[in-house]
């Protein structure tokens, strides 16, 4: 294994880097039409943004450094974004951590068909439309083909166990979501994703990042949560691990479910903290005190811990905004592995009765939350129930005067072509509502023949806290649709980003003030009203 320690490592200080590399466009969106396509969904380029290397023009303690809003017009790059893959074996990694503090060191597992690989790490956030920050770089390391995927029989759990090709010094590094991009020497790279997480957020508003949903659907060497090697339910994995690399680019489900809000709340300056689900699930106190809490586009996948410290934080006062739809569906355990990080996803599905805690422990038998044996469904916290799969409608705003529709010039009755998508929730009409809701939109749509409905909802709690849900998987990725920035939006266009980008802006800002029901119009409860109207 080979130390990358604070000598060699390319240690950036008030925004400087010290690489092998330029900083030259990848490909992708250029600068100047990413900015243009901002601007047309009000994402407005601020007159402070600086375009080329250098240091900003003011300095900052190191612990103001690690402060996400101290990030927002440094200068970033062109060169974050990845390039050709290449075949599955050309390169791949992963990390032994899920998240670390700042000044941590986590370890990187990388295998490359290659004599040697490069590791550069990305900031991501707003740096004046270029949506990325080059933190540090490494030398030249030398590559190695590792040994293929490990099965372990019982819970068909797929494992890499490569040894670790490098050690990582993190000292310096602000808190954010980054990624790790491997350059095999072929010209392949692949991602790896990391969060730099907070140790408070006192006063801030925390993005959720959601790990456990990335890897239940990580189909490397093989096998997920959902399919076994021949593509079957039946041989799926009951237990994921993050002992491997991310099928694919990498960092699939953190570009498409969660890096566009990453964009634009760090676009809008307001305080940030960073952390993940597990993170929650182990040590709550990152929430103490937050304002707000944002769980991003695809975040299905909650340990009962993690919801109750989730719960216990919206009591208290904190805000929170669900970005997506089928949110905290699946109750997991997380495994531990020989480091502090919780290693293993355990979800045994529909085969709960398999789950060694049956008939034992039944509120941490891994199954849906709304089902047996401890029925518990996610809508106490979210105000709407995952219904469907697959859909794809148009998203009908219902209360076009919320204060959530500022600024749109939106109508009661428009409706948003492909909004509501491939998953979405509906306010659970008939049962208890965790406060009084009002529904804001109201989109009629057809999933496996039959008629229903998606609803994005807002509701409050006796201790001041909103809450809103999207009810549509969708609204991550509506923030950047139209820019060819993520490859695919299912037909969305710069109509429905700007809706969707002032709607989010409304909702972060508002949140960012701390309990929404002291400074925002409270709900209108509405839904009986909705719902006899129709069906």
């Amino acid at each position: 294994m080979r130390t990358v320690g604070k000598l060699e490592r390319a240690h950036i200080e008030g925004g400087d880097v010290t690489t092998a590399h330029g900083t030259g466009s990848a490909g992708g969106t250029g600068r100047r039409r990413f900015l243009g396509l901002c601007a047309g969904a009000g994402l407005g380029v601020t007159a402070a943004c600086t375009g080329g290397a250098g240091r900003p023009h003011t300095t900052a303690s190191a612990a103001e450094r690690h402060r996400p809003e101290a990030e927002r017009d440094a200068p970033g790059t062109d060169d974050w974004r990845l390039g050709t893959t290449g075949p599955p074996d050309a390169v791949a990694g992963y990390t032994d951590r899920v998240s670390v503090t700042p000044g941590e060191e986590f370890a990187l597992h990388v295998s490359t068909t290659a004599a040697s690989f490069r590791v550069d790490a990305f900031r991501v956030g707003w740096y004046g439309g270029r949506q990325a920050r080059l933190v540090w770089a490494s030398g030249r390391i030398p590559g190695r083909a590792r040994p293929g995927p490990r099965l372990l029989p019982t819970t068909r759990t797929v494992r890499a166990d490569w040894p670790a090709a490098l050690t990582v010094d993190t000292a310096g590094w602000p808190e954010g979501a980054y990624l790790l991009r491997l350059r095999a020497e072929s010209g392949h790279r692949r991602y790896v994703p990391l969060i730099v997480r907070s140790t408070e957020a006192a006063g801030r508003t925390v993005l959720l990042h959601a790990p456990a949903t990335w890897q239940a659907y990580n189909r490397w060497g093989g096998s997920s949560l959902y399919a076994g090697p021949l593509g079957d339910y039946a041989s799926r994995s009951l237990a994921v691990s993050f002992d491997r690399p991310y099928d694919g680019s990498g960092a699939e489900k953190f570009l498409v479910y969660e890096r566009a809000l990453v964009v634009l709340a760090e676009r809008l300056g307001i305080p940030l903290a960073y952390t993940t689900g597990p993170d929650v699930h182990r040590n709550p106190s990152v929430l103490h005190g937050a304002h707000a809490l944002v769980c991003l586009g695809h975040d299905e996948y909650w340990t009962p811990e993690q919801r109750a410290h989730v719960t216990a934080a919206r009591d208290a006062g904190a805000n929170i905004a669900f970005l997506g739809a089928n949110t905290c569906f699946r109750r997991i355990r997380l495994e531990q592995g020989a480091a502090a990080d919780a290693r293993t996803v355990v979800c045994y599905k529909s085969s709960f009765r398999a789950d060694p805690c049956y008939g034992s422990r039944p509120t941490q038998v891994t199954t849906d939350f709304r089902l047996p044996p401890a029925p518990d469904p996610e809508s106490a916290l979210t105000g709407v129930l995952y219904e469907g799969f697959p859909v794809d409608a148009p998203y009908v705003v219902h209360a076009a005067d919320h204060w959530l529709y500022d600024g749109t010039g939106v109508r009661a009755g428009e409706g948003f072509p492909h909004l509501v998508g491939v998953e979405y929730d509906r306010v659970p009409y008939g049962t208890r509502l965790p406060g009084p809701l009002e529904i804001t939109a109201h989109s009629p749509l057809v999933c496996h023949g039959t008629p229903s409905h998606s609803d994005s909802a807002y509701y409050t709690v006796p201790g001041g806290a909103g809450v809103f849900a999207t009810g549509t998987m969708r609204w991550v990725e509506a923030l950047m649709a139209g820019t060819g920035e993520i490859g695919r939006d299912h037909g969305m266009d710069g109509r429905t980003r700007a809706l969707v980008s002032r709607t989010t802006e409304n909702l972060l800002r508002t949140f960012a003030q701390g309990p929404a029901a002291q400074h925002a119009p409270p709900p209108r409860p509405n839904t009986a009203t909705v719902y006899s109207e129709t069906g």
